[in-house]
């Protein structure tokens, strides 16, 4: 019988960065004395993490860093003494903090992207460095597009179905939407008119001490009857803004592939497939314009969940 294949190491880190006085952008590169290295901040997820949650804590700890995630960076692949190990990555702007010297982190060096590349001690970290380093997709989303979550079987509700509410799951994903959420910084909430739409946003809304508003166009009946209507909301949400923050739009499964679609999604793997995923409670992060999107899938926000990687369009 062949060997069985050892499970991947897992890990989770951060890219940071912040504008550079003279143009461009810094990053932080953290010196851990017990391997004597220059390096991302990173570390394992703790019991019933995700890894973005992971990601977000582990900078917290090792650099006392405040930051806003932004889009998906790449996943690096290494072998340790344990196996292999996989170590995903998300870009973040740091907002506020002060690093501190601790047990795992002794110094920590802000330095133009290019310098941190000569000074980083392994090469697998300046590929994190590179994607960095990119200009033509931004590096924080403008949109979120939030599948509802879980609402029982239609033929079970005697109701109007546009009054169909969430089900215990569905309370339950909305919840774990809310824990996860906020580390994209929303400043907007837009809901389809279905009361299932609305209360996947509730708890988000609550959290954030915000109000959900209603989003006609971003309906399944209401796509179906005036799609280019649709397209136009959603053109206009990618668009460049003023102020930093991502808006959220809770949908359903008959809008938000097709809209998907329509930007150019796709997802590695599925090339059967016309249209992109969107499962139940599910979120699509998107980052720049159509003809330069980046895409990023979270089926959900459970700790064992192995979400796709993102999906870049050029």
């Amino acid at each position: 019988m062949p060997a069985e294949e050892s499970r991947p190491v897992r890990a989770a880190g951060g890219a940071l960065w912040r504008p550079a006085a003279g143009g461009g952008v810094e990053t932080a590169l953290v010196h851990r004395p017990r391997y004597d290295d220059w390096s991302l901040p990173k570390g394992k997820p703790d019991e019933g993490e995700h890894l973005l949650q992971t990601a977000v804590r582990e900078v917290a700890e090792e650099t006392g860093l405040q930051v806003v995630v932004g889009r998906r960076s790449v996943r690096t692949e290494y072998e340790v003494p344990e196996g292999p190990k996989r170590v995903d990555y998300w870009l973040m702007r740091v907002v506020g903090g002060e690093f501190v010297p601790n047990d795992e982190v002794d110094q920590l060096r802000w330095l133009p992207v290019d310098e941190a590349c000569a000074v980083v001690t392994h090469a697998h970290d300046r590929a994190v460095l590179a994607d960095l380093a990119r200009t033509d997709v931004p590096r924080e989303p403008a949109l979120l597009l939030v599948r509802h979550a879980k609402a029982g079987s239609k033929s079970d509700w005697n109701g109007p179905d546009e009054l169909r509410p969430l089900d215990g799951r569905g309370r339950r994903q909305a919840g774990q939407l809310a824990s996860v959420l906020p580390l994209f910084r929303p400043v907007e909430l837009l809901s389809a008119e279905r009361v299932r739409c609305r209360e996947t946003l509730e708890p988000l809304a609550e959290r954030l001490a915000c109000a959900v508003h209603p989003l006609r166009e971003l309906g399944e009946e209401e796509y179906a009857a005036d799609p280019q209507a649709a397209l136009a909301v959603v053109d206009r949400l990618l668009a460049p803004r003023d102020r930093p923050g991502v808006t959220v739009v809770c949908s359903q499964g008959g809008a938000i592939p097709s809209v998907l679609a329509s930007l150019g999604v796709r997802v590695a793997g599925t090339s059967g497939a016309l249209f992109p995923p969107a499962a139940k409670g599910s979120t699509w992060v998107l980052t720049g314009r159509p003809g330069a999107l980046a895409a990023d899938y979270y089926r959900d926000f459970s700790a064992d969940t192995e979400d796709p990687a993102s999906t870049r369009l050029r």
